[in-house]
């Protein structure tokens, strides 16, 4: 590895930490010691070799918004455990399927049906090693389903069709709060509505500049992209 990629990776290992730490102190102002929240890094627009060195720093799980972009890296550095966190077209869920370590932003019936699917194909021709894809539940909290994502009334039947496939299992709900909203009251709501759905699910909300409050309002996961990359290539 030459020198420019040597202090790429020292880059990304500091950021990462910085975070890491950013995390610690959340948790312990939330009075939630000992607690862990998985930090999901977004590499949209980073070039695959980024991916390479957090894999080589010990952080497989990555995060990528689009289906072929994530399907490109998949290819190219099979160690990379990756969450497709953005919206779905179902005629891409076969493809996502084959690859896809996890999906956090599942908001229609068809698409469910789409990945159960695709899951079936995937395990058939060999494509994957894992017999079960956790899906997230993206939540909308505006209502506007246009930028992806359920409205409350839909959750119900969305988890009871995860938890009746095969392949699929509903691990939690995702959110993203909308512009020029309250973050905090977009997480606390999103946080009752996975604990009305049972225990043992996750939260997955939070990004690079509301980490805190989502760890505060019990966040699990937290998909933080310009924090640990820095700002996305312009293209």
């Amino acid at each position: 590895m030459n020198t420019e990629l040597d202090t790429r990776s020292i880059e990304l290992s500091e950021n990462i930490a910085a975070v890491r730490r950013r995390i610690d102190a959340a948790l312990l102002k939330a009075g939630r010691e000992g607690e862990e929240v998985q930090l999901l890094p977004v590499s949209k627009f980073h070039p695959a070799e980024d991916l390479q060195r957090l894999v080589d720093l010990g952080v497989p799980m990555v995060a990528e918004n689009r289906e072929q972009e994530a399907r490109t890296k998949a290819e190219a550095v099979p160690g990379a455990q990756i969450h497709m966190i953005g919206q779905i077209q179902s005629k891409k869920a076969n493809s996502v399927a084959r690859w896809a370590a996890a999906v956090h932003s599942i908001d229609n019936e068809r698409l469910i049906s789409g990945l159960e699917r695709g899951m079936s194909l995937a395990l058939e021709r060999g494509d994957r090693s894992t017999a079960v894809l956790p899906c997230f539940i993206q939540l909308s909290a505006d209502g506007d389903t246009s930028r992806g994502g359920a409205v409350a009334a839909d959750v119900d039947k969305l988890a009871a069709a995860l938890q009746e496939a095969e392949h699929l299992e509903l691990a939690g709900v995702m959110c993203v709060p909308p512009l020029g909203s309250d973050a905090a009251e977009v997480f606390a709501w999103a946080a009752g509505i996975r604990d009305g759905l049972g225990s043992g699910l996750k939260l997955s909300a939070g990004m690079s500049g509301d980490l805190e409050e989502a760890i505060c309002a019990g966040s699990d996961v937290v998909r933080v992209g310009t924090a640990i990359f820095g700002n996305r290539p312009v293209r």
